[in-house]
């Protein structure tokens, strides 16, 4: 019997837990044993470092934080080895401050900072070190009005550096600058949702492979308010610049002037491999300034752009000497072109969908009515296996185009390429629709939209419209 009490009182000893600061074999500690306070009142910074640099200087450990609002009028460091948990096992979903009725950023672990406003600038909210990880929080900046005629600047809400930080589970809300995943080797950002309002997540300067996976920017926290058109006309979904074949699978970013942005900085431009992305509403969905010349592989994406002075998906710049590649990809949206191609390097599409280009009037660079779905203005372009369900222009070479091959695509209507290069071209084997009375009326019973395009009296025999 006495042995089993002793059992029991040991069992009973370490479920408590040492005191603050004290030994701790289990390498968990709780913020509110450290004069943490939930309500969103009293500033928690000091309780919560004290608690991360506990954990840090026992070589490592988790620092749980239970429900609760939590006010930061300071800034956190996780030390290196050490986690920072909320109570989300997965991102949450806050959609109760623009659509009533929905739940507000009071449930579960909420973490609301109001430090450096104004100044953009200024010391992240939370910087992550070596091992160390974020995980199962939602991130609210409460003086951030969403009814604001444009939004106030706060600096990073997180800050990756060193090796193998990771960020998963995570609601960012409202902020201004999400996620800096620069200066970093192998860090990982899983599962993050939100609205970052000017730029989501930005990499630049790592040299091995960091990961990017399901990450989801939606205007969940304000839409059709002056701070969001301030987004739609200087946000940025995600920005690259140097990096060493990052990995970035599932994203998404609805809302932005850029979805994806592609630099080149004092370091490098990037190369990697982009699987399932997508970028809805952006005035561009994907510029590219700048490539390495092993490439941006891009596959299985879906990109979307119909508002704004010149909606285009795609824009590759003059400064553009690297190489993209986009396969098995889908273009939609009453857009005034899917492509516009410059600069001195080479840009592929093979396994396309190219829909909706030439719907919009009146902009800068004239009647987009004519526009084509592809306008190459220069270096070199690859367009093969491609289907353009538009009874459209589909290509404009320009003359500083150095190569071009397109071939083998599937044409609604007749061939129409026009081709201005005075570089080398190979335009063949494209397969227009069929000509003659039976494919006329086998088009004119079909249904879905590549029928809808051709069901029009200008149809003539040969399959092309009347000038």
């Amino acid at each position: 019997m006495t042995g089993i009490m002793a059992a029991v009182m040991i069992v009973l000893a370490a479920a408590s837990g040492p005191e603050p600061g004290g030994v701790n074999k289990e390498g968990i500690w709780n913020v509110l044993d450290f004069g943490a306070v939930s309500g969103g009142e009293k500033d928690c910074t000091a309780a919560f470092q004290k608690a991360l640099d506990t954990a840090g200087a026992a070589n490592g450990g988790m620092v749980t934080v239970p429900a609760g609002r939590y006010r930061f009028d300071g800034v956190l460091t996780i030390p290196r080895d050490v986690t920072l948990r909320g109570t989300f096992s997965y991102s949450p979903a806050h959609a109760g401050i623009r659509d009533e009725g929905l739940d507000k950023p009071v449930i579960g672990s909420v973490l609301e900072p109001y430090a450096e406003a104004g100044k953009e600038e200024g010391t992240p909210f939370i910087t992550l070190h070596a091992n160390s990880t974020l995980q199962g929080f939602c991130v609210h900046y409460p003086a951030q009005d969403p009814k604001a005629a444009q939004p106030t600047p706060y600096p990073w809400t997180v800050r990756m550096r060193d090796n193998n930080p990771a960020v998963i589970d995570m609601e960012l809300l409202n902020p201004y600058n999400a996620i800096d995943a620069s200066e970093n080797q192998r860090a990982l950002i899983r599962n993050i949702h939100g609205q970052p309002i000017h730029i989501g997540i930005f990499v630049d300067k790592v040299y091995d492979i960091g990961r990017i996976e399901n990450v989801h920017w939606n205007p969940w926290w304000t839409m059709g308010t002056p701070v969001y058109q301030w987004q739609l006309e200087h946000g940025a979904g995600f920005i690259f610049g140097r990096t060493d074949w990052h990995y970035v699978l599932n994203t998404f970013c609805f809302g932005y002037n850029v979805g994806y942005k592609f630099i080149a900085t004092k370091d490098g431009a990037a190369n990697g491999n982009f699987l399932g992305i997508g970028a809805d509403d952006c005035y561009t969905s994907l510029v590219v300034e700048d490539s390495a010349p092993m490439g941006i592989l891009i596959t299985n994406g879906e990109f979307v752009s119909f508002h704004g002075p010149d909606p285009t998906m795609i824009r590759v710049e003059k400064s553009h000497k690297g190489t993209v590649r986009f396969s098995n990809c889908a273009f939609w949206g009453p857009c005034n072109r899917n492509a516009v191609i410059d600069g001195y390097g080479t840009v592929g599409f093979s396994d396309c969908s190219f829909i909706h280009w030439g719907h919009r009037v009146g902009t800068s660079e004239g009647n987009a009515v004519d526009a084509p779905s592809m306008d190459i203005r220069g270096g070199s372009i690859v367009l093969r296996g491609c289907e353009f369900m538009e009874n459209k222009p589909q290509v404009k070479l320009g003359p500083d185009v150095e190569r071009a091959i397109i071939t083998e695509n599937l044409i609604a209507g007749k061939l129409r390429i026009i081709n201005d290069s005075k570089g080398s071209t190979v335009i063949k084997d494209n397969v227009t629709t069929p000509k003659g009375r039976k494919w006329r009326e086998a088009i004119q019973k079909a249904p879905g939209y590549r029928a809808k395009n051709l069901k029009k009296k200008e149809i003539e025999k040969e399959g092309a419209p009347k000038k």
